[in-house]
């Protein structure tokens, strides 16, 4: 076992509980950052689950750190961790550099602005609870999900790619492209050392490397705006 492994064992163990360390990787997110943890603490306070936020700013010129060290200040430096680099440095990395400071055995990655709702995130907690899944991924593409906001041009885009994807890879989850999951640590510390790929198709490779090691996957419709 790992030193870091080890050591989120024991807080584990500590707490007798699952801890969730929520990465938020952001560029120019100024203003909507506020509001997206004001989010996260109100629906993890109010669903009693431990948790933490690691903001990874890349060098946002707009003062994103800069709001992100109020936040600190009025929620604390046990629930919001500041994890800053100097630039843009892409999405994987981001990933690998938040989970360097996570003290969580469950990682949520999701978007900063605003675009992803954490009311879902204590759906995302019972799904994986229901079947111990690997993974659980949200999705626009089942239920009553859906994505809001969007020109026809991009929702034929996210379509086409997530159909081309299910004929071509046949990866077992209906929405490759959404960027709002939780992954057991672990998991997502094997898939991002494993990933090649850079941007919009970052997420996609992710659920496919995810069938190649046979981890399990498990979907909660959420929305997209």
């Amino acid at each position: 076992m790992s030193v870091v492994s080890r050591r989120d064992k024991i807080r584990k163990d500590e707490g007798g509980q699952d801890k969730y360390s929520v990465l938020l990787p952001t560029y120019n997110e100024r203003e909507n950052l506020p509001l997206i943890v004001w989010l996260l603490v109100k629906y993890f306070g109010e669903s009693g689950f431990n948790y933490e936020i690691i903001i990874i700013d890349d060098g946002s010129p707009d003062g994103t750190l800069e709001v992100a060290q109020q936040l600190q200040k009025i929620y604390g430096s046990d629930k919001i961790l500041l994890r800053p680099r100097e630039k843009k440095l892409g999405l994987g990395t981001a990933y690998i550099h938040g989970m360097q400071h996570a003290s969580g055995n469950f990682i949520i990655i999701m978007d900063a602005d605003l675009s992803h709702h954490p009311k879902f995130i204590p759906q995302f907690i019972g799904k994986q609870k229901e079947g111990n899944f690997d993974i659980v991924s949200g999705t626009r593409y089942i239920g009553n999900g859906g994505v809001y906001g969007w020109d026809l041009k991009r929702k034929l885009i996210s379509r086409g790619a997530n159909y081309l994807s299910q004929v071509l890879l046949r990866p077992g989850a209906s929405d490759l492209t959404g960027s709002f999951r939780l992954y057991k640590k672990e998991v997502l510390q094997k898939l991002v050392t494993h990933c090649v790929s850079k941007g919009y198709v970052f997420q996609m490779e992710m659920i496919v490397r995810a069938r190649q090691f046979k981890y399990t996957i498990g979907e909660v419709m959420s929305h997209c705006s």
